[in-house]
């Protein structure tokens, strides 16, 4: 069995199980406690160490949620090889409800590189029947009405729970509201910031659904440029904003991540102009290189951010459940201002959430698709590589659900060219503010709905479509 000695000092700030936490991790980091180890089991760390269980606990939970190690039953907590490693949901946050536009038609493509779909082949539907199955049986018959215009109170604690532990948000549950869809969240804010006739700033290019509802109500959009590692912070002060939408951990749709020093900076123009911050974190489970970074919430000492999360890409978009963290001022005054407004989303789904998070199956299912969507993360690059070599550039690699791929070819006529082969990539011009603007050359490309096999074939046939317009031009 393995001996930790860590030096744990009660005096400092830090929790006791944060130190934990981090020495466990540098040491899996720098091979001291190798692949395959078992960690010692909490009862004997909690004597050895003199240390609560709940501490000893919360310092193994979040090592599982950043995949560093695994919880296996009757065998205890083992160490993951670090290449496997999946680095924790702080860092990049992708796509929450970024849908894409709804062209009316079915798809026929035969490799649909659809961004925003899921892996269904292996989505627990046998658990979550049971856990729907156990809501509607649970005999609480405010599941059958509208419901707690918060949201489930159960899920809302779950949640507070879960944000801590993934992302390092601080909150409790009376902050966060339950919401059917990011839009319908941002839709909600435009009403209690009321924001009718005023600027909000967005990223350009953004995601697209978000910018409609701040036009759909009225607001005035400012976009602010992006540069290699996010954001412009010197056009969002030149800027007249109070209010900026951003996705700081995976930029919607380049993928770049904001770095902590401007983090830092976006934090302290928010509280030098009194201004508010929405930070989107829609897929911040998916991560695949680099380190993590935390969430702007978990920076936020003077509760300047409005924080977004989602289940539609960790979970299932279908369940449409997305949520509100808002600071403690803001809570008391959606209390107040859109206190009588009905919940958004299903009571009884809320409640079969709730149950999936409080068994620890959501856990588990993130762990898996982590694997699952790394893998398949590492078949399309290793596709795109082998046959495009360096005739095609690889954009936002490395975390999400989908990638921009950029040629020396025209967006529109690869996409053309490769539909006619049954191959669907998609443009990027939809998430520009003036998409005449935006790069001819790029094309988008996800990956969730697709098995290993698909997306191989499907790049294939793909660089035979280049090919083909390419010999055609000349």
């Amino acid at each position: 069995m393995i001996e930790l000695t860590p030096l744990l000092n009660k005096q400092l700030k830090t929790p006791l199980y944060i130190q934990l936490y981090e020495y466990i991790k540098k040491e899996i980091e720098a091979g001291g406690i190798p692949a395959g180890a078992l960690l010692p089991p909490i009862r004997y760390l909690c004597e050895h160490l003199h240390l609560s269980k709940n501490t000893v606990e919360s310092a193994y939970q979040q090592l599982t949620a950043e995949g560093y190690t695994e919880s296996r039953p009757r065998i205890g907590i083992k160490v993951l090889p670090l290449e496997k490693t999946l680095m924790p949901p702080s860092q990049l946050k992708i796509h929450t409800n970024r849908e894409q536009k709804d062209t009316g038609q079915a798809s026929a493509a035969t490799y649909d590189f659809k961004y925003g779909d899921i892996d269904l082949s292996h989505f627990p539907f046998k658990t979550w029947r049971r856990c729907l199955q156990n809501a509607m049986d649970s005999g609480d018959h405010d599941l059958f009405l509208y419901g707690d215009h918060k949201g489930d109170f159960g899920l809302r604690t779950e949640l507070a729970k879960y944000l801590f532990q993934a992302r390092g948000v601080r909150c409790v549950p009376e902050q966060i509201v339950i919401c059917s869809g990011t839009q319908y969240a941002v839709g909600l804010l435009c009403q209690l910031l009321s924001m009718h006739g005023r600027l909000v700033a967005a990223e350009n290019p953004g995601y697209d659904g978000v910018r409609s509802v701040f036009l759909n109500h009225g607001c005035e959009l400012q976009p602010i440029g992006l540069e290699t590692d996010g954001i412009n912070l010197f056009q969002l002060a030149a800027s007249r904003a109070k209010l900026v939408y951003i996705t700081p951990s995976h930029q919607f749709p380049y993928g770049m991540v904001l770095p902590v020093q401007k983090r830092l900076k976006l934090l302290e123009w928010a509280s030098r102009e009194n201004a508010y911050i929405i930070e989107d974190d829609y897929d911040s489970e998916f991560r695949y290189q680099g380190r993590p970074i935390p969430s702007l919430k978990a920076l936020d000492k003077k509760e300047k951010v409005i924080y977004l999360g989602t289940f539609s890409k960790s979970f299932l978009p279908a369940a449409r459940l997305s949520y509100i963290v808002l600071p403690s001022k803001l809570a008391d005054e959606f209390q107040e201002t859109l206190g009588r407004y009905s919940q958004s989303a299903s009571p009884i789904i809320q409640k079969a959430m709730f149950l999936f998070m409080k068994e620890g199956f959501f856990e588990r299912h993130i762990r898996k698709m982590k694997k699952v969507y790394q893998e398949k993360h590492k078949t399309l690059i290793s596709a795109i590589k082998t046959h495009f070599g360096n005739d095609m550039e690889i954009i936002g690699e490395k975390a999400g659900l989908h990638i921009l791929m950029k040629t020396d070819r025209h967006a529109q006529d690869l996409i053309h060219k490769a539909e006619k082969l049954g191959v669907k990539v998609y443009p990027v011009s939809d998430f520009w503010f003036e998409p005449h603007k935006s790069s001819s050359s790029i094309v988008m490309a996800g990956f969730g709905g697709l098995s290993e096999a698909e997306i191989e074939e499907g790049i294939s046939i793909l660089r035979k479509a280049w090919l083909s317009s390419s010999k055609q031009e000349r």
